[in-house]
């Protein structure tokens, strides 16, 4: 209690920069809906039980797929988490946005992975993120865990980039995640903060319970504030190292150990998702609140035979192709579940396909708010949200890749294209999910319907040349 009581008493300056008396009302007179935003790292699209998992228990995510609606269509940004945080940040697909890998190729600042120097890029003070958006709409900001954006750069954090408050961990700052789940040290905004539960190497605190604490602080802190709030609440399961605290209910499965904790990481994912949610029902903020949850790719976080064996063992992607870090569905489709229990009908479904470039206009409708200076390649999903009508007529969906080759993937309406090494595949998504079938040279009409979007979907990069 003693040490909880410490960690909380480092966030309550929270309250001094959020809301004070004079700005305090009823929540019934908040007009604008709060939104949270719910990331997991590197969940695969069947590691939940709603999706088809039979062996990981997902109850609490599964009971929020029933009371919301589900997208089985949905999409993420990139398939690794990098590219893909910065589509959902900037709202720009890959071929325009300025992350578009976790490492550049080309220039970027220098810095330490381990024992191995990397060099990255980051979002510049000229990209116009949601938080941006959402603060010039008159939201509360905030981000707690994973921002992963920022590179080596030190003024590019989450409190440069358009979030009021920002409590988790920077790649700049290597003492902020030296343990992935047990870290000693943690950012409050620019604060450096001590977490004496798990100093000199002991695991008294886990990032996931950590990271809910930080969320539920916020939420509770900013409840009747004269403004909504936005929250972007990033967790790092089940992303590698397998880390958990125990194996929860997995203790006495006849499973290799490596198993049980990829599933116990999922359980403690899906048991702080429900703290979350019980803490908007207690605190009279379900009805105005709308909930995302999704992964930011696909399963297996890196290429060893341990973390293959794993998602292998779970059928992380069920019949989806591939992995993380492949254009395949099994890297780019995620699990996608929108929560709102007034505004949203229990129990709906929807097969419309949108990807993390649709969360800025759509924040952007949610909040009823217009401006030049959002430049995106998405539309607004808010209308499919609440059951209202969406245009019929497909559209582009677009990433590219550059890790092991350039790579480019393309989704238009039924149709997936896939270009590898300048040779297109296509696959019909309606009736081979899992892309087993290339039929590129039987619709050669599609095909180049898809070549000539290519020709100019795109601009280079400086980061990320592709070399003709």
């Amino acid at each position: 209690m003693y040490i909880k009581i410490i960690f909380s008493a480092a966030l309550l300056t929270t309250i001094l920069i959020g809301c004070n008396q004079n700005n305090l009302k009823s929540k019934s007179d908040i007009q604008k809906p709060n939104i949270i935003f719910v990331l997991a790292d590197d969940l695969g699209y069947n590691d939940v039980g709603y999706a088809g998992q039979e062996q990981i228990k997902t109850p609490h995510i599964d009971q929020l797929a029933k009371e919301g609606k589900v997208y089985t269509n949905a999409y993420a940004g990139a398939p690794v988490c990098g590219p893909s945080r910065s589509v959902l940040m900037t709202g720009q697909h890959t071929g325009h946005t300025t992350v578009r890998g976790n490492s550049t190729i080309v220039g970027g600042i220098p810095g330490k992975k381990g024992d191995k120097v990397v060099y990255r890029a980051n979002l510049s003070d000229s990209d116009y993120t949601v938080g941006n958006l959402m603060q010039d709409a008159g939201y509360k900001t905030c981000l707690v865990g994973k921002w992963h954006l920022g590179g080596y750069d030190s003024t590019a954090t989450p409190n440069h980039r358009g979030f009021d408050e920002f409590y988790g961990w920077l790649t700049n700052k290597p003492q902020t995640y030296q343990s992935t789940y047990w870290p000693h040290k943690r950012l409050k905004n620019n604060n450096m903060i001590d977490i004496p539960q798990n100093a000199e190497g002991k695991k008294g605190y886990y990032h996931t319970d950590m990271c809910t604490d930080e969320a539920i602080e916020f939420i509770t802190q900013n409840k009747d504030c004269d403004q909504p709030f936005m929250l972007m609440l990033c967790y790092s399961n089940p992303h590698a190292p397998l880390d958990a605290p125990d194996n929860a209910i997995y203790n006495n499965k006849e499973w290799p150990d490596n198993m049980k904790t990829y599933a116990s990481m999922i359980y403690h994912l899906d048991k702080n998702i429900e703290r979350l949610k019980q803490t908007l029902i207690r605190e009279g903020l379900s009805d105005n609140t709308i909930v995302f949850f999704c992964s930011d790719n696909g399963p297996r976080s890196n290429y060893s035979d341990k973390l293959t064996e794993v998602v292998d063992f779970f059928d992380s992607n069920g019949q989806l192709r591939g992995y993380k870090r492949d254009m395949y569905e099994g890297g780019i489709r995620t699990p996608m579940i929108v929560w709102s229990p007034k505004m949203i009908k229990a129990g709906s479904k929807s097969e419309l396909p949108w990807y993390f470039a649709d969360i800025m206009p759509t924040f952007a409708e949610i909040s009823n708010f217009k401006t030049d200076l959002m430049k995106t390649d998405g539309i607004s999903i808010y209308p499919s949200i609440i059951d209202n009508p969406m245009p019929n007529s497909p559209r582009f969906l677009y990433w590219e890749f550059f890790e092991r080759g350039y790579k480019q993937a393309v989704r238009y309406g039924k149709w997936k294209a896939v270009v590898i090494g300048g040779k297109m595949e296509l696959y019909d998504l309606s009736n081979d999910i899992g892309e087993q079938n290339n039929i590129a040279d039987k619709h050669p009409e599609i095909t180049n319907t898809i070549k000539e979007y290519l020709s100019e979907c795109r601009t280079e990069s400086p980061f990320w040349p592709v070399k003709n």
